[in-house]
């Protein structure tokens, strides 16, 4: 122990940054991150096959399914998804 009473981790150089340690609230850091109607975005993701919306179509199933008549027109590739995908997806700049 030192003489304020703290212990003595090492040097700054052996001991790194808190950012070196990955942790949820840096996690997104330095990288490109999808805006909030794409796809993987916050709302986006929630009309996929996975995300709330989406998978309660999917249990509901028939022309909701993510293959039948209505639903197909919500994926990215569909004419309602693919046109909120084309107009609000993509990614934001960096996040750093």
């Amino acid at each position: 122990m030192s003489a304020h009473g703290s212990s003595n981790t090492g040097s700054k150089t052996s001991t790194g940054m808190a950012s070196a340690i990955q942790t949820p609230a840096n996690s997104n850091l330095g990288k490109d991150k999808p805006k909030v109607f794409d796809a993987k975005g916050a709302i986006g993701k929630q009309f996929t096959e996975d995300g709330a919306i989406g998978g309660s179509a999917q249990k509901v199933g028939g022309p909701l399914d993510k293959d039948g008549m209505i639903g197909k027109q919500f994926t990215a590739d569909g004419s309602v998804g693919g046109s909120v995908q084309s107009a609000l997806g993509g990614t934001k700049g960096r996040s750093n």
